[in-house]
């Protein structure tokens, strides 16, 4: 499989292609899958993994064979592609590249038009009740965007890959927004204004009834147990992660539920709530001391957290913080501004990251003060062993650091069933 996942990583090289075109070449020539199953399609620029698994979770406790489609991965290829939780095996890969390699290579098609077709083709063999489909890049010129989804499900949307979408967040809600389909229903999570009532214009556009989600209210969020306890309409949910974010993303995820299945029972729903795993955000590493890892990438996400650990009452934090080269710095730089108490730029040999001496360079043209150390290992082993329960350890910035993370605090993440 490695010989077939260098090739597929290989397809990057032809860059981020938005448009729908070569997808839909590609899926002709894989019997269009993607027309086999319903779906149910999340965009949004944070929280939409993680709304992803919730919903998939309570799906398959209401016994509903589930696939979700989600990216990126943190170890291995294979977990983008799930049936009830299961990775797709290395077989299927093989199987699936090899027998389309040709149509990859004659259209041509870039990475993410390969893997979503793969995705569809998957779902399709394996027969899903269900599938749940998170976009790679905004919506509308998304590959995932020739579903015919029977939900759209749109997470809270910040400024992010400007380049791409637009540079403001009206231009990115418009492309965000471009999942929802003529008379089909959309749950929009918690909203700035200005998205809020893009959004709004998009549905009535489309004739698409519009389920506005609120924020749900938080009663507790404990660190140690490892849990979020929230109220909606006087039933009280709770999750196994920490914070108000993940409560909105809940509340979204159970909105969404409920309108595609109304039947799903809320007992159901709060079980498969509180199964769900999803690494990476906001999770804790150390059995007894606040060591958290998070994915988070931008400066809304950072924000979430920092507001997160501020409302657990802890001291300001130690962070270890690491950057794709393609982020806006200037605003992440704003959030991390006087809210650590130290902060070191870490690296690794991905080329898509910063190196430490360069992110730590960009931060302080922002106003940021960093320190750096190369060797994420040695950086991560130094507050390994933090001794103080009031100063959580926040490592931060990117996915493309969750091998080492992981190795270095022996979370055994890999195949399982998430």
């Amino acid at each position: 499989v490695k010989k077939i996942l260098t090739y597929l990583y290989g397809l990057e090289r032809r860059g981020i292609k938005v448009g729908l075109d070569h997808t839909e070449q590609l899926l002709e020539k894989v019997r269009n899958p993607h027309f086999c199953f319903p779906s149910i399609h999340v965009s949004g620029t944070n929280g939409k993994g993680s709304t992803c698994a919730m919903i998939a979770s309570i799906f398959r406790e209401a016994n509903l064979k589930t696939g979700l489609y989600t990216s990126p991965h943190l170890l291995r290829f294979n977990e983008r592609i799930r049936v009830n939780g299961v990775p797709i095996s290395d077989e299927d890969i093989i199987r699936f590249v090899k027998r389309h390699r040709d149509s990859f290579d004659d259209i041509p098609v870039t990475f993410f038009e390969a893997t979503t077709a793969l995705a569809f083709w998957y779902f399709k063999k394996s027969s899903v009740d269900i599938a749940v489909i998170e976009t790679g890049l905004g919506g509308r010129l998304d590959s995932t965007n020739v579903l015919s989804s029977n939900l759209a499900v749109i997470t809270p949307i910040a400024l992010d890959h400007q380049h791409l979408l637009g540079r403001d967040l009206r231009k990115i809600s418009r492309e965000k927004g471009g999942i929802i389909k003529y008379k089909i229903p959309v749950v929009i999570a918690p909203q700035d204004q200005n998205a809020a009532h893009v959004l709004q214009e998009i549905s009535s556009q489309n004739k698409s009834t519009c389920y506005f989600v609120k924020s749900p209210t938080v009663l507790k969020t404990d660190w140690r147990k490892m849990e979020t306890r929230f109220r909606i309409n006087e039933i009280t949910y709770t999750i196994p992660f920490l914070g108000s974010h993940q409560a909105v993303n809940a509340a979204t995820a159970i909105q969404s539920v409920s309108t595609y299945d109304s039947t799903i029972s809320t007992s159901i729903i709060k079980k498969g709530l509180d199964k769900i795993i999803w690494p990476g955000r906001l999770q804790k590493l150390d059995k007894t001391y606040p060591i958290f890892y998070d994915v988070a990438h931008n400066a809304h996400g950072l924000k979430a957290i920092l507001e997160t650990l501020n409302s657990l009452k802890f001291r300001k934090p130690l962070g270890l913080f690491c950057s794709k080269k393609d982020k806006n710095l200037e605003l992440i730089a704003l959030e991390i501004k006087n809210n650590f108490s130290e902060l070191i730029t870490v690296s690794n040999k991905n080329g898509d990251l910063f190196s430490s001496s360069e992110l730590n360079k960009q931060l302080k043209k922002f106003g940021a003060k960093s320190n750096t150390n190369d060797n994420i290992h040695k950086a991560c082993e130094k507050y390994k062993h933090g001794k103080d329960s009031s100063v959580p350890v926040l490592i931060f910035g990117s996915h493309y650091i969750a091998r080492d993370v992981f190795d270095i605090f022996d979370f055994s993440f890999d195949s399982g069933i998430i």
